[in-house]
């Protein structure tokens, strides 16, 4: 999501420790200073994450990962987080590069403009450092200055990339889809594999590692919607990039309500209200196909698009097919309350996601750093881009 550090402006204190984080000695702390964690302005409704007791479950399916607590003064209370993950990703031109996320940025409002952003950074960095990672790379809302200015003026990061994340709320109802038009596809993670690291292979930020991806229990599958008129015919002992037709559209499924729940907290009565009566309309005269907006007052889950991709005349409804498809995959599941997809400005499959832009973000910013000196005439950073899609790692969302 894009609400992920906070900012300071005044020198570390001596009394700040950063360590690494402790289940057992820690949990309970962590728990307790994330909820006071503000996020959003005040007086406006703001949103709310709820990571069901596991404080390092956004990086747990990262084989490399930590999470760093920031202790002050002499009860060594907990006021910070960080969080970190190292993998190995393209930077196009079939080019793999070994980068660190950095994400989960937290500090207690009431401390604050102290430094311990700053440290908790550098201690990270740290990390990333002794893993060899060739750059560091955070996303925050691109409207979020402190966040900026801390990473881009006082930790060097770059501006780098703009992706776009686009929200389909789940309503009551079912999306339609043709069946006399469209044949889709349920992929085998190996096969899914194959055809992404062919039709990705010159993107950015593609993982190296998306067999253990499509292999988690997280992902709920993988497909792919070709013209039925096409009469298209596989046989599974055959190449796999047979599957790759003039004209197809592919995606997978993340489930993230397994990893985290989501609330919108502070929003009017009158807010309230409207959406509870959208709801209520849908229930009653269901024939109307009113779009309802689900009871996000109450946590919620999403389901997470990734690996979006379409060819051909026909790949823009054929895209609209598949998410019409994870929309009723989550309107199946009472848990999932929308269906979310983060991809390139400029990525033409952008055009082919069903979205509420009330409930979208037009920028996420992701900043960057690099940290290797070698080769720097070849700096991705300065590097001229080559395409202009971005696979986003679910592990990421």
């Amino acid at each position: 999501m894009s609400q992920r550090v906070a900012a300071e402006t005044r020198p570390p204190p001596k009394m700040v420790v950063v360590r690494e984080f402790d289940e057992e000695r820690d949990k309970a702390a962590v728990e307790e200073m994330e909820r006071r964690c503000e996020i959003g302005p005040r007086g406006k409704p703001s949103l709310v994450t709820d990571l069901m007791g596991d404080p390092i479950c956004r990086i747990r399916h990262f084989p490399s990962h930590v999470m760093l607590v920031a202790e002050y003064g002499e009860e060594r209370r907990v006021v910070g987080v960080v969080r970190g993950c190292v993998k190995t990703v393209t930077r196009g031109k079939s080019m793999y590069v070994k980068v660190a996320y950095i994400l989960g940025l937290r500090v207690c409002p009431a401390h604050r403009r102290l430094g311990i952003g700053t440290k908790l950074v550098q201690h990270i960095e740290n990390w990333c450092q002794k893993n060899e990672v060739e750059y560091a790379y955070m996303a925050t809302d691109s409207s979020n200055e402190p966040s900026i200015n801390l990473f881009t003026k006082k930790c060097s990061y770059a501006k780098f990339r703009t992706p776009t994340i686009l929200v389909q709320p789940v309503h009551a109802q079912y999306k339609p889809i043709s069946s006399s038009k469209t044949l889709i596809l349920p992929l085998p993670p190996q096969l899914a594999q194959s055809v992404y690291r062919r039709i990705f292979a010159n993107s950015e930020f593609f993982p190296k590692d998306i067999d253990k991806i499509l292999m988690n229990k997280l992902n709920l599958g993988t497909f792919m919607a070709v013209p039925k008129k096409s009469n298209f015919k596989w046989n599974p002992s055959n190449n796999p990039l047979q599957l790759l037709q003039p004209t197809f559209a592919i995606l997978s499924v993340w489930n993230t309500k397994e990893v985290f729940k989501l609330q919108v907290k502070g929003a009017s009565p009158l807010t309230y209200a409207w959406c509870a009566g959208t709801r209520a309309l849908d229930a009653h005269f269901p024939w109307l196909r009113f779009p309802s907006i689900p009871n996000v007052f109450k946590q919620f889950g999403v389901y997470f698009l990734y690996g979006l991709h379409m060819e051909g005349k026909q790949g823009l409804p054929l895209m609209k097919s598949l998410c019409a498809l994870a929309h009723n995959m989550g309107r199946d599941d009472g848990g999932c309350a929308a269906v979310v997809a983060e991809v390139g400005h400029r990525d033409p499959v952008r055009h082919g996601i069903p979205h509420w832009t009330k409930f979208s973000w037009a920028e996420d910013l992701w900043c960057i750093k690099k940290f290797t000196r070698a080769n720097d005439g070849d700096d991705w950073i300065t590097s001229r881009l080559t395409s202009p899609v971005i696979f986003v790692d679910p592990r990421d969302f």
